[in-house]
């Protein structure tokens, strides 16, 4: 990846869970220069919640159109969410509408599936809610639903699904075969026990690494693009994974990265997985070069949105203008304001403290609630050294304060967009982008670590 660029423009498509877009990359500096995006939204259609796939497919095409000419590119690479697999028919349509991982299993099914899944010492995959397991997904669709199951010619992770659908080469990848799906097996580099007990071996395709070009954009999708020369599509990657590559590629271990979305994910570069628990969300992650990394998650950008939606907007500079005043007030929030993962399993959100307060200062304890649970998530699988925060955590300033704060470490914002189409950009061979980072963050705030010491106690009751 040090080598120098052959490509001018790298075009990337993002799939997030809440939102997707396609973005342009200059391959000589790293730097985002077009984008578009779309609402990613599941359709409540059919067998079970799934993704609008050909909606996605008609906006990414529609982007790559509208690129090709102005600012051009001459590659594509591909990164999405994790926890989601698609079942091809032996024509390549699909062979099930692609799952939605909120979407929750009758009891039964989650019994029956429990009984199956291999030992976290085997996969370091938690158990999670719905289909966050990706194992789950797919004996869910088999069990409830065999006509169509058997009709599954191929087993596809989610970033190599939209490299099939433009070049017709069908590959798999460890950073999403990685992600918790109880596939995987991150000490020996290979499939879980969990593919023989579920019998489909003979549909999981062939693992490429994410740095492969498959194979350039088909004839019919090239035309209806408008481009005439060939285009090679990378493999992809998952997310999170995009997010953590330009930080392997620039730093030394030990650190952390956060890499905050809808999910906020932490990793500890350089971390063991001796003391993972799988109860409190703790797993291993998969990176591009195939290597386990201690890794922690909760539904953080999704919770703020909520919060937000909820309390109305403020101006950032009194957000964290308001944060000693909160912690003074003892105003805080206990989690979770999304049921189903994290560092506290079970508890239920609910407010402590004045109630009579301006929205920035409920911001100040929102964002106070968010750097606790992202230093909880941070404990759990042992990070040290700086922390390095991308996407749109990056510039909530009373959330980095108080990171800061609590951990006693420093605190790289790397504003902008978020990371991820950057390093999905970085498969292709060009040089990471230009820091972006913001001068490191060392704060304290008074009475901070009596707070957290009152909010522990108040999770503990």
């Amino acid at each position: 990846m040090t080598a120098t660029p052959t490509y001018r423009r790298i075009a990337v498509l993002d799939i997030g869970k809440t939102n997707a877009k396609v973005v342009v990359l200059d391959a000589q500096s790293g730097a985002e220069i077009a984008a578009v995006r779309t609402a990613n939204t599941a359709l409540k259609t059919g067998p079970y919640p799934h993704y609008d796939i050909e909606r996605l497919w008609d906006f990414a095409i529609a982007a790559l159109k509208g690129f090709a000419e102005t600012p051009g590119f001459d590659a594509i690479s591909i990164t999405t969410h994790g926890a989601s697999a698609v079942l091809l028919a032996a024509d390549g349509s699909l062979a099930m509408p692609v799952l939605d991982y909120e979407h929750a299993y009758p009891d039964a099914v989650r019994d029956a599936y429990e009984r199956l899944r291999p030992p976290f010492s085997e996969t370091f995959s938690p158990k999670l809610s719905g289909g966050l397991n990706v194992g789950a997904q797919i004996h869910y669709q088999k069990s409830q639903f065999p006509d169509d199951f058997a009709s599954a010619r191929a087993i596809l992770t989610y970033p190599q699904y939209w490299a099939f659908r433009l070049t017709g080469v069908a590959a798999n990848e460890v950073t999403s075969l990685g992600c918790h799906t109880d596939l995987w097996n991150p000490t020996t580099g290979a499939y879980s026990s969990l593919v023989d007990t579920l019998d489909i071996r003979p549909l999981m395709v062939p693992i490429r690494s994410a740095f492969d070009a498959l194979g350039p954009v088909l004839p019919r999708v090239a035309t209806e693009i408008g481009v005439d020369t060939p285009v090679p599509v990378h493999c992809g990657i998952h997310d999170s994974n995009a997010s953590l590559l330009p930080h392997l590629v620039e730093n030394e271990a030990p650190f952390a990265v956060v890499s905050t979305g809808t999910w906020v994910i932490s990793f500890a570069v350089g971390g063991d997985l001796e003391h993972l628990d799988p109860k409190r969300d703790a797993l291993a992650n998969v990176d591009a070069y195939g290597r386990a990394v201690p890794s922690s998650r909760f539904m953080g950008g999704r919770e703020f949105e909520i919060l937000a939606g909820e309390i109305g907007q403020a101006d950032p500079d009194a957000i964290e203008a308001s944060l000693e005043t909160v912690i003074g007030k003892g105003l805080m929030l206990l989690p979770n304001v999304v049921e189903g993962s994290g560092p506290f399993p079970g508890k239920k959100m609910r407010w402590i403290g004045d109630a009579s307060v301006s929205p920035a200062e409920r911001l100040a304890a929102a964002s106070l609630y968010l750097a606790l649970m992202t230093q909880a998530c941070l404990g759990l699988i042992g990070a040290k050294g700086p922390i390095f925060v991308e996407g749109p955590f990056a510039l909530n300033r009373a959330y980095l304060s108080a990171l800061s704060a609590l951990t006693g470490s420093d605190v790289v914002a790397l504003p902008g967009s978020t990371g991820t189409s950057q390093g999905a950009a970085l498969l292709t061979g060009i040089r990471p982008a230009a820091a972006m980072a913001s001068q490191p963050i060392r704060a304290e705030l008074r009475g901070l670590q009596n707070y957290r010491e009152a909010w522990l106690r108040a999770l503990a009751e």
